[in-house]
């Protein structure tokens, strides 16, 4: 069970997201010390990317491949919404409903 504590950061996480793609179809869960953003499509959930938190407030984002691999994001770690800002702009396409 995911701790109060990350269940935050993914609350804020999706509203950051929200606010950048000015959509709210982007899910966020929290997954160990990651979140995992996910969109649902009809009946399927697909994982597009997630942050990982490498310190305290300081997180860096990875995306989903074809091939299932986890594929870094060209950025140095940063705060939440500073990452969530990267992910929007960067996986656009990826997050539209």
């Amino acid at each position: 069970m995911p701790t109060p504590l990350a269940q935050a950061s993914a609350a804020e996480l999706q509203r950051h997201l929200a606010e950048f793609t000015g959509r709210t179809a982007a899910h966020v869960r929290p997954y160990g010390k990651h979140l995992l953003i996910q969109m649902h499509r009809d009946d399927d959930v697909d994982t597009v990317a997630r942050l990982s938190e490498v310190a305290r407030n300081k997180y860096t984002a990875a995306f989903r491949s074809h091939t299932g691999r986890w594929e870094p994001l060209p950025a140095p770690a940063a705060d939440l919404k500073q990452t969530a800002e990267l992910v929007a702009t960067l996986l656009a396409s990826y997050l539209e409903s």
